[in-house]
């Protein structure tokens, strides 16, 4: 009996899909969203310690930039499917193809992004806030606004390794932003040695260097000779119609995903400011605490993607599908502990965004909400991890679509016209928001959960169909710890022998 649990412990952990699988390809992802968590966490502590007005404009202005980049984000990610499907299959010549498309992309994003921060004013004008709030908001926004494009370029840029499994570069890069970013954002708010105090704006502009560190390291490391050889880096630099074409096709879907989600949250937080300063103020003490169980999660539904993504263009879903199991259980396993803590001493961790010019009463009305608000995020963080797990597992199968309209009908119904109801017209307190938020995350959970079960990705690919197997002979597989390179999956041209359709022809039979 004792042998028999011992085997099955060792095979839960072993071969693709298992454990031992899913973290080595999640822990990196995990700690690349950790430095991310890091950033925004001191940040916000920073902002918050400065002034109470800050760290109230600070949320809003930060998610509403987030909100208009998630759109473009949510889009050029979505290389990292191409490339994981074009490795799962053996086809590696195509991986610098699917790059370069997702660089393309990101250059009208750019202008866009750039000249929606000539609209903070309108954005911000409508939110009710304080007058002294909404400026603060204008400034911060616009300045994150300037240099949006550096954090879509490098999500896009970090496809190339995220997709072949090898996430260890990817952390390995966004620390290095970590590392810039959280000196760079203590001098300039404070006016430290020759910086001068900036405050907000000095957040800001912190922000946009710590991004921009990783664009440029991904450059230097991408296109090297190496690479040229084995995935066409340089070669391939031109517009590739078909990929792009289905890059639109199943990325856009994604995009507007991501963005009617955010939108969802940034609603979230734009109400509940407008019942008072203290609300606001605890509530984006809160939704930051509440990035350091998110973000992290984030780096499992980015390795279930790329596991699910990799397994399907082998034509092996079986693979994938329990490679989602398990990172579900990892998922809520991480969550859970953070919920006992939060529950179970909130005073602690919630006085660590006390200002400094505030005594322990003026802070009390702050704290005794936030207490409250911190067994609401205990409570549906749960359920956020089977929400980003299970999404990502379809995402990486190419079921975008229905991932886009549960997103959005969810958001529309469940979230935006109970909250509008509740505090606009029945005059609610902050509890009702609350709660509205934790059935949002329970309505997510249970429908991506079923679909999921359904299986009906398992018959989806986001690639075309591989016709010939020219080319691909004796190119190696993904040798990062993913394992799920050709030497683990079945040879070049595998894709082409496996039961599957494409995401596009799955849709067209429906």
């Amino acid at each position: 009996m004792f042998e028999t649990a011992q085997q099955r412990m060792r095979h839960s952990w072993t071969g693709p899909g298992g454990y031992g699988q899913v973290l080595a390809v999640g822990i990196p992802l995990v700690m690349s969203m950790i430095s991310h968590t890091v950033m925004q966490f001191t940040d916000r502590i920073f902002l918050s310690n400065y002034s109470l007005e800050t760290i109230a404009a600070a949320l809003p202005a930060g998610i509403a930039s987030f909100l208009f980049i998630s759109f473009f984000m949510g889009v050029g990610e979505y290389v990292s499917v191409f490339v994981a499907q074009y490795t799962g299959a053996g086809r590696h010549e195509r991986v610098g193809a699917a790059l370069w498309q997702g660089i393309w992309f990101c250059l009208p994003a750019w202008v866009v992004l750039a000249s929606l921060g000539l609209a903070g004013g309108i954005i911000f004008g409508w939110s009710g806030h304080a007058p002294a709030i909404v400026e603060l908001e204008i400034s911060y926004f616009r300045i994150l606004s300037l240099g949006a494009g550096f954090a879509v370029l490098g999500s896009v840029l970090a496809c190339f390794y995220s997709g072949r499994g090898m996430t260890k570069a990817v952390m390995l890069v966004n620390m290095a932003g970590m590392l810039v970013n959280v000196p760079l954002d203590y001098m300039l708010i404070y006016g430290v040695g020759p910086f001068p105090e900036l405050g907000i704006k000095g957040a800001g502009l912190a922000t946009v260097c710590g991004t921009a560190i990783p664009s440029v390291l991904f450059c230097l490391l991408i296109f090297r000779k190496e690479n040229e050889r084995l995935y066409k880096i340089r070669s391939a630099w031109r517009p590739d119609r078909e990929i792009l074409r289905r890059l639109m096709r199943f990325g856009l879907p994604g995009g507007v995903q991501f963005f009617l989600d955010m939108f969802a949250i940034s609603f979230f937080v734009f109400v509940v400011g407008r019942l008072g300063t203290a609300e606001l103020a605890a509530t984006n003490i809160i939704m930051s605490l509440d990035t350091v169980a998110f973000l992290p999660c984030v780096g499992l539904h980015i390795a279930t993607s790329i596991l699910v993504g990799q397994s399907v263009g082998a034509g092996l879903p079986e693979q994938g599908a329990r490679a989602t199991r398990n990172a579900a259980r990892l998922g809520m396993l991480y969550m859970g502990s953070l919920g006992v803590l939060w529950v179970a001493a909130p005073e602690p961790v919630l006085h660590l965004f006390q200002p400094m010019d505030m005594t322990e009463a003026q802070f009390l009305p702050v704290e005794r909400m936030g207490v409250v608000m911190l067994r609401f995020v205990a409570a549906y963080s749960l359920l956020d991890a089977l929400v980003l797990v299970y999404s990502g597992a379809l995402k990486g199968a190419g079921d975008t679509r229905f991932v886009m309209w549960t997103i959005a009908l969810s958001s529309l119904l469940v979230m935006v016209l109970p909250l509008y109801v509740s505090v606009e017209v029945l005059g609610m307190g902050y509890q009702a928001p609350w709660t509205i938020f934790f059935v949002y995350a329970a309505v997510l959970a249970l429908v991506f959960g079923i679909r999921f079960r359904r299986g009906r990705w398992r018959d989806m690919r986001v690639i075309e169909e591989d016709r010939t197997d020219a080319g691909t002979e004796g190119v190696p597989g993904a040798e990062g710890a993913a394992g799920l390179g050709a030497g683990a999956m079945p040879g070049p041209g595998a894709g082409k022998l496996a039961p599957t359709v494409t995401a596009e022809e799955h849709d067209s039979r429906r």
